[in-house]
């Protein structure tokens, strides 16, 4: 079976604190889903029409697994924690089996 992944790329981050109470809510929400950080925030190197802002990588053990996540109340609930207009570009993509 494909793994499943959430992408996120973060081209703006008006307001750092608020992230932070949203990844206090959203860290246990993924792990309790079967989530697994692979990269938060690290080095980017980007090419083309890339940005360099902060990006994240979790790999769930399915698409369904991810999309279950995403859908999750406990998700949900730490989404609300997300600052108006804050800019996110987030993705759930099936990986190659």
């Amino acid at each position: 079976m494909a793994k499943g992944y959430w992408v996120s790329v973060y081209p703006a981050i008006s307001d750092p604190e608020r992230l932070t109470a949203y990844n206090k809510l959203a860290g246990p929400a993924v792990r309790a889903a079967g989530g697994r950080v692979l990269s938060r925030g690290g080095r980017v190197v980007a090419h083309e029409a890339g940005i360099t802002q902060r990006v994240v990588l979790i790999e769930f053990d399915s698409c369904e697994q991810a999309v279950a996540a995403y859908e999750s109340e406990a998700y949900q609930k730490a989404l609300v924690a997300l600052p108006d207009g804050f800019e996110r570009d987030f993705r759930i993509i099936e990986g190659i089996d």
